[in-house]
């Protein structure tokens, strides 16, 4: 089984974009002892889909990013893809018109941490500029925010992004055009395994706040794995559905 793995913040507040260090480092020895190969996601996607593989990949560059996950996937040899909020870096995920209730302010990583990262193995991948809702963009702000994000990081760091991952994995037709004619790969929030013949501006992603408590992860690839994978993608979708028509906020 492929599949790219989400994480955001590594902190104790227990929210939606959280995972507790505790939890994430199990999680990273787990891996490292496993059979599961952890490889970077250009690498993954050119597996065959029967591959027994993940890539790991982390949204909006948090500093527990830095502090954390980026020293211990260093210590066992595992590459990572971090995608970066280009506006944002160096100050905290409070979005532009944005308040998610239950959702802490957290600072990000700043352009001299995030140019020292590609040399321990991070691939750094554009999240556009202001982590915007592309799917209430006109065509010209999806631009700017995804090629503009995409440039910025290329002036800070020398590096341009080859993949991009939606803030809120809000998509539309103009955003999919778009990020499938300037990146290798585009990432959306689809939560399910990766399987043949995906659109590759249209990953699907498994966000770990769903398997944040012990032994979760270790069932992967079990009947139980699958099932309760399944039956996860399948109220988030209901729930977003609701997000969507009642006009509620969802981080």
């Amino acid at each position: 089984m492929r599949a790219i793995l989400t994480y955001h913040s590594i902190d104790e507040s227990g929210s939606v974009i959280s995972i507790s260090e505790e939890v994430f480092r199990e999680q990273i020895v787990w891996l490292a002892r496993s059979k599961v190969r952890v490889v970077s996601l250009d690498t993954l996607m050119r597996m065959p889909s029967d591959a027994n593989a993940v890539a790991l990949t982390f949204d909006d560059a948090f500093v527990s990013f830095g502090d954390v996950a980026a020293p211990l996937l260093a210590d066992h040899g595992m590459p990572s893809t971090l995608f970066v909020v280009a506006d944002a870096a160096g100050k905290t995920n409070r979005w532009p018109g944005r308040r998610d209730r239950g959702v802490p302010e957290l600072p990000l990583l700043g352009w001299d941490a995030l140019g020292r990262l590609p040399a321990q193995g991070v691939e750094i991948g554009g999240h556009t500029r202001t982590h915007a809702n592309l799917a209430r963009l006109t065509n010209g702000r999806i631009q700017d925010e995804v090629v503009g994000g995409a440039e910025r990081i290329k002036r800070e760091i020398g590096h341009m992004p080859a993949v991009f991952a939606y803030p809120y994995g809000a998509v539309s037709d103009d955003a999919v055009g778009i990020v499938a004619s300037r990146f290798a790969w585009g990432c959306t929030t689809d939560m399910r395994w990766v399987s043949a013949n995906e659109a590759r501006a249209l990953l699907p992603r498994i966000d770990m706040f769903y398997l944040r408590n012990r032994g979760q992860l270790e069932r992967w690839g079990t009947a139980r794995f699958r099932y309760r994978l399944s039956w996860r993608a399948g109220a988030r979708l209901v729930r977003r559905h609701f997000h969507d028509v009642t006009g509620g906020r969802q981080s």
